[in-house]
């Protein structure tokens, strides 16, 4: 049975779409089945990882129920992964049924089998998709800038994880805070990776030893469509990230 990881966060640019590729190359190479699933209408984990996005069915077809989920499963150097649709961003508008939190959970239910992973990459807000991700999921990652601003928005992140266990998902769990574009160097970093220690004590939140590095060669792999752990295996963000998917496979065994 897959186990299924959102990565999520309300805060855009902390590096979810990232996350979900690198953990995503990680964990294949480690010898796992992996499938990405981008919830994100901007779409850019389809683009990061080379999928076609013109002709091929996404996640809102999925959604919709037009396309059966194995139709809509592309493969990709970095894992298999079914795409996503700017067409998503009207989906609170769209899908207003009864039981609409369960769409996404209920699409998953045919590929469960196929996969040892089912990672989603959930759009920068609370709405719709991301609680479908919580309600299909097992657990999540927070990733979050190391900065003072995205410490704010965790209580919110927690509130909402909350809401979904007490009327969607009771077993859901939030597998930790990972700290993005950390630098171990400076003493601001130092302060606010203190300050996320108490925050995550206080919400009885993990937050994850592993931390990841800022590095201009994230934006040069992108462009690229390749994943980090190919295009640059020796830079630091790279062993920070099979640092994390190692972490990650520890707690979750």
């Amino acid at each position: 049975m897959s186990k299924i990881i959102s990565i999520s966060n309300q805060k855009g640019g902390v590096g979810k779409t990232t996350t979900v590729c690198s953990l995503a190359a990680g964990l294949k190479k480690k010898g796992f089945r992996v499938l990405m699933i981008d919830l994100d209408p901007q779409g850019n984990l389809g683009f990061s990882v080379g999928a076609e996005t013109e002709t091929c069915a996404t996640i809102y077809d999925v959604l919709k129920g037009d396309v059966k989920t194995q139709f809509a499963i592309q493969k990709s150097d970095t894992a298999d992964i079914i795409i996503s649709s700017i067409l998503l961003s009207g989906i609170e508008l769209e899908f207003t049924n009864t039981g609409r939190e369960f769409l996404l959970k209920e699409a998953l239910k045919p590929i469960l089998g196929f996969y040892d992973y089912i990672l989603l990459d959930t759009p920068p807000a609370l709405g719709i998709l991301t609680i479908n991700a919580f309600t299909a999921s097992d657990t999540i990652v927070v990733p979050m800038l190391s900065d003072i601003f995205s410490l704010q928005g965790i209580a919110k992140l927690y509130e909402a994880v909350e809401r979904v266990k007490k009327y969607c998902n009771p077993s859901l769990t939030i597998s930790g805070i990972l700290l993005t574009k950390f630098n171990p160097r400076t003493l601001l970093s130092r302060e606010i990776r203190g300050t996320a220690e108490l925050i995550a004590q206080d919400l009885n939140i993990p937050l994850f030893d592993s931390y990841i590095r800022s590095s201009v060669v994230i934006s040069e792999a992108q462009s690229i469509q390749q994943n980090i752990l190919d295009y640059s295996p020796k830079n630091n963000i790279a062993k920070d990230y099979l640092q994390f998917t190692d972490e990650l496979l520890k707690k979750e065994a």
